[in-house]
């Protein structure tokens, strides 16, 4: 079988690569091995935010499963495209070019089943494969941590029919604190163990700090600057490991493309995220793929919104259509209660940036959520917000906590996408009252 562009995974990037291509004309086949939509439709963001968003736990695992079906039958929807061709199986390559890449499920059978295709053809040649598989979740090298029953991944503790009385969280990232804040709630005494000083690394720590010791208020336990040594040592019913990702590459067969994974498993792409190819690898073939990697598996940034947007990227390099996509403006956000965002730099990478006693070359603002109407009407007064611009007060980015931080963060990432100053921010209208105010009042 050949086509125009062979996608390897049907997650958020996957799909959304798939659907562009075909809408620009291209022929696509696109390979899953498992449920349309990936870890983020069906072991992620939304199962997560189902729970977010639900009172009980027992309300959380019902809606999940109604949510999560009717959002992967959009998925499979979009995949009609008369111009994509979905396959069922798993994909390795074959060809020293990187041109070709076989298909199958166990027993080597190919299963289409989005367009007619050969059962008996179960290698695809493509002048264009598009690497989308994603991450798994990282183990820590810990003895026991195999072997002991209690422990469970994000993907396992989402499948829990019945609610643990105690949990314990190892990591206190994203996946640890957002579990954290919704079990605690739905009634689950919570502990989360962390190795370092302070939780959520990629926020700005004054607000990290601050967002902790409120769930410390309310009552969730944290044990900061501590290494598990045993699993077996900590008292729960349930151990959430939450240490971090890691590539899903197993099975690809990637040295017969030659591609070789950086040191830590991800793989290292160019800023059109195309994967370099070893040179002992190029044949004579008169066919060569171009082999790019998006999404979680060349690790630039784990968010299923780069994904989608790497995605577009790939398929405009394809086509030869320049974008202006700003990659290094990429907000991010943790659903706990309250929620917490951010875009650009935190004040600690500005501050390590002064040396030898200059003055710091960036301003940091501050509001507060309790000095906002909208903020007191709703009941939600605890959160604060960062807003950070350079020496010509271009605006560098945002750290917020706080009851809908994510919105506000993004009209900041809007913003920096137009180098937007703060005098053009201050000019510019909010309605009033919105929690936005916070964000005018910060430069005022």
């Amino acid at each position: 079988m050949k086509t125009d562009v062979l996608i390897v995974g049907a997650g958020p990037g996957g799909y959304r690569a798939a659907e562009y291509a075909a809408r620009q004309g291209l022929q696509v086949a696109i390979v899953e091995q498992d449920e349309v939509g990936g870890t983020c439709l069906n072991r992620g963001c939304i199962p997560t935010k189902t729970y977010v968003h639900s009172d009980t736990f027992d309300e959380a695992v019902v809606r999940q499963q109604q949510v999560v079906a009717q959002l992967r039958s959009g998925v499979e929807g979009i995949l009609r495209h008369p111009n994509i061709t979905l396959l069922r199986g798993h994909a390795q390559f074959v060809s020293p070019s990187a041109c070709s890449v076989s298909v199958g499920d166990d027993s080597g059978v190919l299963r289409p089943t989005a367009r007619e295709c050969s059962s008996n053809d179960n290698t695809i040649t493509a002048r264009h494969i598009i690497i989308a598989t994603g991450s798994k979740a990282k183990l820590p090298p810990i003895d026991d941590i195999s072997t002991d029953p209690r422990v469970v991944t994000s993907t396992e503790l989402l499948q829990l029919k019945e609610q643990p009385r105690r949990l314990a969280i190892v990591g206190a990232g994203v996946i640890g604190m957002e579990f954290a804040s919704v079990f605690h709630r739905f009634g689950t005494e919570v502990c989360v163990i962390e190795y370092l000083k302070e939780c959520l690394p990629m926020l700005d720590s004054d607000i990290a700090k601050r967002l902790r010791k409120l769930m410390e208020k309310q009552g969730v336990m944290f044990r900061m600057k501590t290494a598990v040594q045993q699993i077996a040592d900590i008292d729960a019913d349930v151990v959430l490991v939450a240490t971090g990702r890691q590539a899903n590459t197993d099975g690809l067969n990637l040295q017969a493309a030659g591609i070789i994974p950086a040191s830590n498993g991800f793989l290292p792409v160019d800023d059109n995220f195309r994967c370099a190819i070893s040179a002992d690898t190029t044949g004579s073939d008169s066919m060569e793929a171009t082999v790019y990697a998006i999404g979680d598996v060349n690790g630039r940034q784990l968010l299923a919104h780069a994904a989608e947007m790497q995605a577009v990227r790939v398929v405009n390099h394809i086509l030869g259509r320049p974008d202006g996509i700003r990659f290094d403006v990429m907000p991010a956000a943790v659903f706990t209660e309250p929620e917490a965002a951010c875009v650009g730099p935190s004040e600690d990478v500005l501050q390590s940036k002064v040396t030898g006693g200059v003055s710091p070359d960036y301003h940091c603002r501050k509001a507060f959520w309790r000095a906002n109407g909208k903020a007191m009407a709703m009941g939600k007064t605890e959160g604060m917000l960062k807003l950070f611009s350079d020496c010509n007060d271009v605006i560098l980015g945002c750290h917020a906590y706080g009851a809908h931080a994510a919105d506000i963060v993004q009209e900041v990432s809007v913003l920096m996408c137009r180098d937007t100053t703060v005098a053009q921010l201050r000019d510019m209208v909010h309605i009033h009252p919105t929690l936005g105010e916070i964000l005018k009042t910060a430069v005022e």
